[in-house]
């Protein structure tokens, strides 16, 4: 499996946090983890560059960088009501015909936008800016509840940890769930957030203390190989199923039925990765009870039979898995 090449293109004043959230998963050479990414930031112009932080930054890379890119990257864009250069717009498009996958943090999806490469296509942002996005390009889906969406060819988040959030689910995309978890533990990051949760989470009335759901998910995590139910999970929170599945809404954005599902093939996957048992016995160990209806709830959530992801991802395998949503 070649490098990858991930291109940041930044736009003066950068937001210095958006850039990080891609630094940090694609820039980064951590110990016990093979480099699978070749990470480069450029400009319109190499030179200085000022950032939102109080500081400059120095890029040595033009947008020639875009044209070898794999992936580029725009970590946000501060002045995203003014007209973007037309030499920049050109480069995205010309890197998007070409073949490279185009990612977009926070404001960053206005750029995308005025490049064109969003018409009649969902997007997100920050939840601040999604009313302004849906109303200058009414030809974008805009959904601005969404933390990321990964169209294959296109990916835009919200702000701020959704860039994160992003990162990571395109990392795990690339090159499995164990890189990804493995660059999640080094920033201590939970190592994966399903796209569709909430920007933000319901705020509980003032009288009220909020109800973590942490322990009731760790209890579940642990014991993915039993026939859970939404029931048992309200039996161990001590609360009705009705007020279960109002805390998830709340606080993760998901049913406890789609929570647990996401567990159950999140675990699958690392099986397929990490050992060579069929997929009957990690059916079993998953708690999905059958080979067939592994591969059903499998291929409904990562785009992918069980026997591909285990040929692309798994210990002896080669090659690149394709992306979701492509």
């Amino acid at each position: 499996m070649g490098v990858h090449r991930v291109v940041a293109l930044v736009l003066p004043p950068q937001s210095t946090f958006e850039l990080a959230c891609a630094a940090e998963v694609f820039g980064l050479r951590r110990p016990g983890l093979s480099s699978r990414y070749a990470f480069t930031v450029c400009a319109e112009r190499p030179g200085v560059v000022p950032t939102l932080a109080g500081y400059d930054m120095t890029v040595n890379e033009d947008l020639t960088a875009l044209k070898t890119a794999d992936t580029v990257v725009i970590p946000g864009w501060h002045h995203h009501a003014e007209s973007a250069p037309p030499a920049v717009l050109d480069a995205l498009r010309r890197a998007h015909r070409r073949g490279a996958r185009i990612v977009s943090i926070c404001s960053g999806a206005f750029l995308l936008a005025q490049a064109g490469l969003l018409t009649r296509r969902r997007a997100t942002t920050h939840w601040r800016l999604a009313g302004e996005l849906a109303a200058r390009f009414p030809h974008v889906q805009v959904e601005p509840d969404t933390l990321y969406i990964d169209l294959g060819d296109i990916a835009t988040s919200a702000g701020t940890a959704a860039g994160i959030d992003l990162c990571l689910h395109l990392a795990r995309a690339d090159h499995g769930v164990a890189h990804a978890a493995h660059i999640a533990r080094h920033m201590v990051m939970p190592p994966h957030r399903e796209g569709g949760q909430l920007q933000y989470s319901t705020a509980p009335p003032a009288d009220r203390p909020p109800h973590s759901l942490a322990p009731v998910l760790d209890w579940a995590t642990e014991r993915l190989q039993h026939p859970l139910t939404v029931d048992d999970l309200a039996a161990q929170a001590k609360i009705s199923p009705r007020t279960l599945a109002r805390r998830f809404a709340d606080q993760l954005g998901v049913s406890p039925g789609r929570w647990l599902l996401q567990q159950r093939v999140a675990a699958a996957r690392a099986l397929l990765e990490e050992t060579e048992l069929p997929v009957e016995t990690i059916a079993v160990q998953v708690g999905l009870s059958s080979a067939v209806n592994l591969r059903r709830r499998f291929h409904a959530l990562v785009h992918t039979t069980p026997a591909a992801y285990r040929r692309s991802f798994g210990r002896h395998g080669h090659g690149t898995a394709s992306r979701p949503g492509a």
